[in-house]
């Protein structure tokens, strides 16, 4: 790899993944060709929407999720290019 890496931006990145619910919400947004709204993650993981929130925000805090406003509804996709980049940095360590 050629590019120095961000330490601490892994271990943010690394963090936001270390969570069952974060991993299961990563999974649905990704599966979505489109952006998937907060309610429907809500619905998917059978949580309190604050709770939901409280990962969301982990997880867009580490540039996993984008966020996209629509109306008054937020909706969500995965940031592919920090995923690209967080895979390039494991592949090394492949056994």
């Amino acid at each position: 790899m050629n590019k120095i890496v961000d330490v601490k931006r892994i271990e943010r990145i690394s963090k936001a993944l270390g969570d069952p619910y974060r991993l299961k919400i990563m999974q649905a947004v990704n599966k979505e060709q489109e952006c998937l709204h907060c309610v429907s993650i809500v619905e998917m993981l059978d949580l309190a929407q604050s709770t939901v929130s409280h990962h969301i925000k982990q997880l867009v805090d580490a540039d996993l999720l984008i966020v996209e406003k629509d109306g008054r509804n937020t909706k969500y996709h995965v940031n592919k290019e920090v995923m690209s980049e967080y895979v390039n940095f494991l592949t090394p360590f492949k056994v």
